[in-house]
């Protein structure tokens, strides 16, 4: 008897992850975007114009296979910038998402104990899930704690821990360590010698001091990871990157072989442009992100009953709490639907009553949206 139709793995989960999912579905009706955790992009002649990349600098790329870890020259970029004399371990892919299955799925197995924020970025949690780990969900609170309590982290994390996977400044919330929490997290994962899974996607967006420097300058046991989607305003190039030990980058490559082996040469030499001239990229659109976030802090202060927040450390996005909102999912459809103004629920972090809210996009953009949720949030007080 012939088949009618496909028939599919039911080993593996049928839902897609729900922020690409609601991107996916609802991205290109939104009129006005204050929903993202990334600065808003260049077009590829401003890149030029910063970087002072020339057409004829790509002229002589030869369009062949690149390298498994990525060029050489950007993997020294990269390194120079965040991790000085470790080129070695920088790996180069595409978009940090890809870093994150590479590393994740060569590092983890069955029964490791992971601890990790219970609000997390959906595939820092996806793949130690998918390995059959022992999943240890702490409060974010139990991180930031660590300021002022030197046992925060000794009750949070276990000594039969195999990683602690964090991401600061956090997303969705905007929350980041302080020099102390941060020296005391490095201090409980080198006391019982667990790996550090840290994702600094935004690092370089940091409000309250300057950026926390990558771990692994001191926790030889650190796979990190970055991104150009985020501060950079490039998020079109999907090139990302990690900084590991070097025989977990060796031992991923068995997987990288058979997947996308790696990036375009054409992509690398843009990329290593824009990472030896990232001051003059991240510059512009921070001071936009800092001005917009002034705009929020007075909105909210002048919405007091309608929202609720707590200020963001770092990164471009906040959680935007809705006293009286039970169905945030509803509630952003019909913004969506009603003003042309996207915004995230909190549903797709695991937290209902609430939005993410981006404020590292176009400065008139981001008010015109503001704007509009200030109209909704006051018509439904009368609904």
């Amino acid at each position: 008897m012939s088949r009618t139709r496909i028939e599919f793995n039911a080993s593996r989960p049928a839902e897609p992850p729900v922020l690409e999912e609601w991107y996916r579905r609802r991205l290109d009706r939104a009129e006005r975007d204050i929903s993202s955790s990334g600065v808003h992009p260049y077009t590829y002649a401003e890149l030029r114009r910063l970087t002072g990349l020339q057409a004829t600098d790509l002229d002589g790329v030869l369009v062949d296979d690149s390298t498994s870890q990525g060029s050489p020259e950007l993997r020294r970029a990269i390194a120079d910038r965040y991790l000085p004399g470790g080129a070695d371990r920088v790996m180069v892919t595409h978009g940090s998402s890809e870093a994150i299955a590479l590393t994740l799925e060569t590092l983890l197995g069955p029964g490791d104990r992971v601890v990790l924020p219970d609000m997390l970025y959906h595939s820092l949690a996806h793949y130690p899930r998918a390995a059959g780990c022992v999943l240890h969900p702490v409060p974010l609170d139990a991180f930031t704690a660590a300021d002022t309590d030197p046992r925060a982290l000794e009750r949070a994390i276990p000594a039969d821990t195999r990683a602690v996977i964090v991401n600061f400044p956090h997303n969705p919330t905007g929350v980041t360590l302080t020099d102390t929490a941060y020296r005391r997290l490095l201090d409980r994962v080198e006391q019982i010698g667990a790996v550090l899974v840290w994702d600094a996607a935004t690092a370089e967006m940091s409000w309250d001091g300057p950026p926390l420097p990558d771990p692994g300058t001191r926790h030889p046991l650190t796979v990190s990871y970055g991104t150009f989607s985020k501060a950079f305003g490039l998020p079109g190039l999907r090139v990302g990157w990690c900084a590991a030990p070097e025989e977990l980058i060796e031992r991923s490559f068995t997987v990288r072989d058979r997947t996308t082996l790696f990036l375009s040469p054409l992509v690398e030499a843009v990329a290593t442009a824009a990472m030896r001239s990232a001051d003059a990229l991240i510059a512009p659109r921070r001071a936009e992100a800092r001005a917009n976030l002034a705009v929020l802090e007075k909105w909210v202060a002048d919405h007091q009953g309608l929202v609720a927040w707590t200020p963001p450390s770092g990164g471009v996005c906040c959680l935007l709490e809705l006293p009286g909102v039970t169905d945030s999912e509803r509630f952003c459809v019909e913004l969506l639907e009603e003003h042309g103004t996207l915004l995230v629920p909190g549903t797709a972090f695991g937290r209902e009553g609430a939005v993410r809210l981006g404020f590292g996009g176009d400065q008139g953009e981001f008010t015109e949206g503001l704007d509009t949720l200030s109209a909704f949030l006051h018509a439904r007080g009368g609904r």
